[in-house]
């Protein structure tokens, strides 16, 4: 295993990271059910060298975040950088499990410090290394926040906080603007190989300020780049809710990349975290972790060597043309705040301003 540190911070986290949210949800045909099995896969990536874990406190309404407590114990609070999420308040809108639907949202300094004393109760521990605003958006950019968070941090409650984008893919002023103006420590985005906007600004633009880092989520596109479905593959879980277009050409695209793959001798999930991990700001790729064999697939890939600036730019160029599979298998588009329809062609972006709203609404929605 390798480890980066984030720019700017004393953040060091291992490239892979392992992502607790299938355990505490049922978005990926698992759940609270299965959560053993997830403890056991925690402890199993500790021994891997896996040092940097993320949950959340909606993740089945703090379940998740409960989940955590005996691989802090195995590990040692010290080995490991433990991050968590805040936004959402399920306490009074619980949600329904299953459900593909938003949850009442509040960011006001008052709930955050509720919300992390309850994230500290239930971690048990007195501080988190990585603190990350749960799918906010634009209206919810003001100044309050970030100065709710600096506080926080100065009484050692939180080391660095960051932000989570979603759901979804896009939110792209949340990004540029979370990494230009308000110099976060991470950005979390939908990122992979076959949706590469908007992280590849993302990326680009903490290259440049270097302050701050890109965690990548979904860095197989949600299976597409793992070679695990047929093009008639069904799902009961949240890829139900993906556009076909997505399986039926996401498939034709593998093959596009079977050549690198080969060349590379990986499997095409390893070499999905290979290309990641080449971007300089991208600082750990945390895929869905399902099973041993995943995990250990995953950790592995880690250890060997990276793309070629010419690999980069060939897989750079086949996005841009569709893969020359025409405009029906273009990426799915990207959510946006300030699209008149909310959402937007997924493209390169970069030379347009992200900006600040006039007049933020309130924080809680």
């Amino acid at each position: 295993m390798k480890y980066r540190v984030v720019p700017q911070t004393n953040l060091k986290v291992s490239e892979l990271s392992f992502g607790n949210f299938i355990y505490g949800s049922f978005m990926w045909g698992k759940g609270p059910q299965d959560a053993a099995e997830g403890i056991r896969l925690q402890n199993l990536a500790f021994d891997l060298g896996v040092t940097f874990f993320d949950t959340a406190d909606a993740y089945d309404n703090g379940r998740a975040e409960e989940l955590m407590v005996d691989t802090i114990a195995y590990a040692g609070r010290g080995n490991i950088v433990l991050s968590t999420k805040f936004g959402y308040d399920f306490y009074r809108d619980p949600g329904t499990p299953g459900s593909h639907m938003e949850r009442r949202q509040d960011f006001s300094p008052a709930f955050i410090a509720r919300a992390l004393e309850e994230s500290l109760r239930r971690l048990k521990t007195d501080y988190i290394d990585l603190w990350q605003a749960h799918n906010l958006k634009l209206r919810h950019m003001s100044d309050e926040l970030p100065a709710a968070l600096e506080k926080l941090k100065a009484q050692g409650k939180i080391r660095h906080w960051g932000v989570a984008l979603g759901p979804a893919i896009g939110w792209r002023e949340e990004g540029v603007l979370a990494l230009q103006q308000w110099k976060v420590a991470t950005v979390q985005t939908v990122f992979n190989m076959l949706e590469q906007h908007p992280g590849r600004e993302f990326c680009e633009i903490a290259a440049e300020i270097n302050h701050g880092g890109i965690i990548s989520r979904v860095p197989h596109s949600s299976g597409i780049l793992q070679d695990m479905y047929t093009p008639d593959q069904q799902f009961d879980d949240h890829r139900k809710f993906r556009d076909r277009n997505w399986l039926i050409y996401g498939l034709k695209k593998v093959e596009k990349l079977r050549h690198i793959q080969q060349r590379h001798k990986c499997t095409m999930g390893q070499l999905a975290l290979k290309w990641l991990l080449t971007w300089p700001a991208m600082m750990s790729a945390q895929p869905n972790i399902l099973t041993e064999a995943e995990l250990r697939e995953f950790a592995a890939a880690c250890d060997g060597d990276l793309l070629s600036p010419s690999e980069m730019n060939e897989i750079q160029q086949l996005v841009e043309s569709d893969f020359g599979l025409g405009a029906e298998s273009h990426a799915c588009d990207l959510k946006s705040s300030i699209a008149p329809n909310g959402a937007t062609r997924s493209s390169y972006q970069r030379g347009e301003p992200a900006e600040l709203p006039a007049a933020a609404a309130p924080a809680t929605i």
